[in-house]
């Protein structure tokens, strides 16, 4: 099954995009020729992340979580943790969110 986030036109070349994803929000974003996408929530306290220079960022608290690999590179977010990732698939020109497959 699949569900279409954005498409693949509005995804930015530089910083994200953050798209409505069932209720809640994603940052969007290339990465070299990937396209990636995160649960727009820290790990911390769940504040919303922005996108600075190559980095997810908590607004509340300042946790910086690396966009490549999710993993937190500073804050006070838990040592260790990581950025959820969404399973995707680019399809006609939309990135979808896949699962059961």
């Amino acid at each position: 099954m699949k569900h279409e986030i954005c498409k693949v036109a509005d995804i930015p070349q530089t910083g994200s995009l953050i798209a409505p994803f069932f209720g809640r929000e994603v940052h969007v974003w290339r990465s070299g020729e990937r396209i990636r996408a995160a649960a727009n929530a820290c790990l911390h306290f769940g504040g919303p992340l922005d996108c600075k220079d190559g980095a997810l960022v908590c607004q509340w608290h300042g946790a910086r979580f690396d966009m490549e690999s999710g993993e937190r590179i500073e804050g006070p977010a838990p040592k260790g943790s990581r950025l959820m990732f969404l399973s995707t698939r680019v399809e006609d020109g939309a990135l979808n969110y896949v699962w059961g497959e």
